[in-house]
């Protein structure tokens, strides 16, 4: 029963991975959507956009290097 729970832990660490960088990036491009529907501007979205990426980029990084020092490498 443990080594299922184990697959089921490590399946869903991969799937966090794989789903990080897409969720922030569409995260930051629906905020910057909306305060440019506030503000009526149309440049919110592209910089929202990027600091998305960026700080999924950012998240990745921790959560591999934190993965890294746990498995000893």
């Amino acid at each position: 029963m443990n080594r299922d729970d184990n697959a089921w832990a490590q399946a869903s660490r991969y799937l966090s991975l794989g789903l990080i960088l897409p969720a922030s990036t569409c995260i930051g491009y629906l905020i910057g959507y909306l305060l440019d529907r506030l503000f009526h501007t149309s440049f919110l979205a592209v910089i929202f956009l990027v600091l998305g990426t960026v700080a999924g980029f950012v998240a990745l990084l921790r959560a591999l290097n934190i993965k890294s020092k746990t498995d000893g490498s």
